[in-house]
């Protein structure tokens, strides 16, 4: 949960010169961003605050930090320290579905999440899940753009910022690497890569790696599992030219934490679990709230220098994944209803007593996503002239059905298949959701970076971005079909300009938009009622921010500071409801939000190996219209936004003297509200992490071999780290009309327990 520097430079130039060799692609999204700025840097590879000269607000964390991390960290916990990153993990060790990512207090379906360039968040409505990205060990590089999201990014929904994830290349020599990992709630893991190293004459090379972790739930009972492979293809050839192609699979199989409402925090604290043992009746039991899911991605960027001006970058990429989200409930024999239609004939219920049997809900999900993004880069004098296409297709098929489970509490099938789920009389699955979207989006973009003078560059842009959803409803009722189609026009500017070789301004305007989650199109029925009125009337997201930087880059001390605004029309909040006990996707307008404030980082290398980096947030929102509900309107002007802490600072170090090694991170969120109204929040806490190790090579041989020890959450804070489920009111209020509308209880992640994790890593 702590961050890195990448290694320093002498100019911008030759950091480009190693990006092209490194990643050609990488090195022309540089380019775009920047006119030939010069930058001064230093040559220590472990300071905290990498050098940058994108017009724009962007950190990041390289290798050398991530390996000294403890190995199941999630890219999220990894960027903790970040400027505006506010993280909530179920888990220690990053290995539950259940977490959250907010930057400068928007939520993580408003940040794009990129893996070698191809999308990583759902489709249909835009989280993105971190344990299921690659393993650390294979990750290089780990970018966040805090405001910003690239013009060529694949992604709709990034008003947030975009989270960038780059993969280790194939090494030139054949070798590998084996680690394995012991720690607290039994932890074990191991993980062991493979390179082939060139492979004959083809100049084609090439790694795959393996990873299996288990560890027990650090509150509560159950287990997590995971199994990962991770692979990459690489080939590179004349001046630059480079194609590559990265597949990662990941299988899991991980206990959900339930997530308490503030009576239920006072009640039980951290025992607020589900129960270890299954009694007749009991919808509780852990085993009902255990999640499989399965998912593979394949990206293949391919960088052509078609001439000395004029280069080509395509980013293909493949999704496919399927999974459950179960939970335990009771259903009876009579009474029930498919949609709104009542089913006048009883249902059969393995194990029902007097009518009614404990069954687990399924809400299962299997989506497939294929897309593309190309674009031709000219350079014409002090123009850097960049077009481009992106086209995006995917498929999602939720649907919320019933499996028995035997007399011990175990589900028939975990996984939720239609085959074994509960039927109607008739022969009809019997499901609380039962639809199909397809996604289509397609875009276009034209930017122009123009050297104006040696110190000055200006970046002008435009992207459109149309998005069409198109939705069967199966389920008996008013709705069977649902369509959307919306177009967003995406303006852009920038402007970098160099004081000298160490100082830099910049300045930048950027629109973003984000059409309503899928989930909002499709009616829900509850006891044959409509309980939530899907539509196509809302509004999309439309965001309008301004950032104003500057950066100091020197040999022992370098800092930025970044101010930032934001205007949203129709903000979109997405959250979960229960409704009579069936879990309800819904979103919330909230109209319109304003939101400003400063980033600041800063990190000094008092010697060879050390650093000491800190950063720190300050953040005012402010609610511009009332909200509207049932009719009347919440009194939410003026009030804060929800999830957005007003302060944040974390402080961490690094030190390295070629034999001991160590870190340490110290994170600290303010106050973060929970209802529009206010009237419930959660209070500010910190969390410490500390790692110290040994680097072995040269005592038993001169192979590669280190030994660490990493300690998460050194001092155990019981605390609740971030809102799960938000709501409009937690106390009854007056509307403006005179109405009272009822409050209802958010719910709150839980923060995570100390754990402490051992590693030995050897290469060979």
């Amino acid at each position: 949960m702590k961050t890195a520097r990448l290694p320093h430079v002498g100019s911008a130039c030759l950091t480009l010169a190693l990006l092209m060799i490194a990643s050609p692609a990488m090195a022309e999204d540089e380019l775009d961003q920047s006119t030939n700025i010069q930058v001064v840097g230093h040559p220590d590879p472990e300071g905290l605050l990498p050098d940058q000269s994108a017009p724009k607000a962007v950190s990041a964390i390289s290798t050398d930090f991530i390996i000294k991390q403890a190995p199941t960290l999630n890219a999220f916990q990894l960027v903790n320290l970040l400027p505006g990153a506010n993280v909530s993990s179920s888990d220690p060790y990053g290995l539950s579905a259940s977490s959250s990512l907010t930057l400068r207090g928007l939520g993580q379906d408003q940040i794009g999440v990129l893996m070698e360039g191809a999308p990583q968040n759902d489709i249909g409505y835009y989280y993105a899940y971190p344990s299921q990205f690659a393993d650390a060990e294979n990750v290089r590089q780990v970018m966040l753009a805090q405001g910003a999201a690239d013009i060529d990014s694949p992604v709709v929904a990034a008003a947030g910022g975009l989270l960038s994830l780059t993969l280790d290349d194939p090494r030139a020599e054949a070798g590998g690497l084996v680690n394995l990992s012991v720690g607290s709630y039994d932890e074990r893991r191991v993980f062991a890569r493979i390179d082939t190293g060139r492979i004959g004459s083809t100049g084609l090379k090439a790694f795959i790696s393996y990873s299996n972790n288990r560890a027990d739930n650090w509150r509560g009972a159950g287990y997590d599992q995971r199994q990962h492979i991770d692979a990459k293809l690489l080939n590179e050839w004349g001046e630059g030219n480079r194609a590559s192609i990265a597949f990662s699979f990941n299988d899991a199989k991980t206990s959900t934490y339930p997530s308490p409402s503030k009576a239920d925090w006072e009640a039980s604290g951290r025992g607020y679990n589900f129960d270890e043992t299954y009694s007749e009746g009991n919808g509780n039991y852990w085993r009902l709230y255990r999640a499989p899911f399965r998912n593979f991605y394949v990206a293949a960027p391919v960088h052509l220098k078609l001439s000395d001006t004029l280069s080509f970058d395509s980013s293909a990429y493949l999704q496919m994944g399927h999974g459950n989200s179960p939970y335990g409930t009771q259903l009876a024999t009579t009474g029930n209803y498919l949609g709104t239609e009542e089913l006048t004939q009883p249902i059969d219920l393995p194990g029902a007593v007097d009518g009614v049997a404990t069954v687990m809900g399924n809400w299962t999900g299997k989506q497939f996503r294929v897309g593309d993004v190309s674009k031709l880069t000219l350079q014409a004098g002090a123009h850097r002239i960049v077009a481009g296409l992106w086209f995006d297709y995917g498929t999602d098929r939720v649907t919320q059905s019933y499996t028995s489970i035997d007399a011990d509490g175990r589900p028939v099938d975990q996984w939720g298949y239609q085959d074994k789920a509960i039927r109607t009389a008739d022969g009809r699955l019997l499901a609380y959701e039962n639809q199909r979207t397809e996604t289509v989006t397609k875009g276009f973009f034209l930017a122009d970076s123009i050297a104006v003078t040696p110190k000055l560059g200006i970046d002008i842009g435009f992207k459109g971005v149309n998005l069409l959803r198109n939705g069967r409803n199966y389920l008996p009722g008013p709705q069977s079909t649902v369509r959307i189609d919306s177009f967003a026009a995406l303006p852009r500017a920038a402007i970098h300009y160099q004081l000298d070789d160490r100082q830099q301004l910049f300045a930048n305007i950027t629109t973003n938009f984000r059409t309503p989650n899928e989930f909002a199109l499709y009616n829900s029925y509850y006891g044959g009622e409509l309980v939530s009125q899907g539509t196509d009337g809302l509004k999309n997201e439309y965001s309008i921010s301004q950032e104003l930087g500057y950066r100091y880059i020197g040999p022992s001390l370098s800092f930025s500071l970044t101010g930032f605004h934001y205007h949203f029309r129709n903000r979109q909040v997405a959250t979960v409801i229960d409704s009579g006990g069936a879990l309800v996707n819904s979103t919330i307008n909230a109209g319109s939000q304003s939101s400003y404030g400063l980033d600041g980082e800063i990190d000094y290398r008092p010697a060879k190996g050390m650093s000491i980096y800190a950063s720190a947030e300050y953040l005012h929102t402010r609610l511009n219209d009332d909200l509207a509900i049932n009719g009347d309107y919440l009194p939410t002007r003026g009030k804060r936004a929800v999830s957005a802490p007003s302060f944040q600072f974390a402080l961490g170090s690094t030190y390295d003297d070629g034999r001991l090694f160590g870190s340490s991170a110290l994170k600290y969120v303010g106050r973060q509200y929970a209802t529009f109204m206010n009237d419930e929040s959660i209070k500010g806490y910190a969390t410490l992490d500390l790692s110290v190790g040994v680097h072995l090579a040269g005592l038993i041989d001169a192979q590669v071999m280190d030994l660490r020890i990493n300690a998460i959450n050194v001092t155990n804070p019981r605390v609740l780290s971030g809102v799960y489920a938000i709501s409009t009111n937690a106390q009854d209020t007056v509307g403006r009309n005179g109405t009272l509308i009822a409050g209802s209880a958010p719910t709150y992640y839980v923060g995570s327990g100390r754990a402490v994790v051992a590693t030995l890593s050897r290469a060979f």
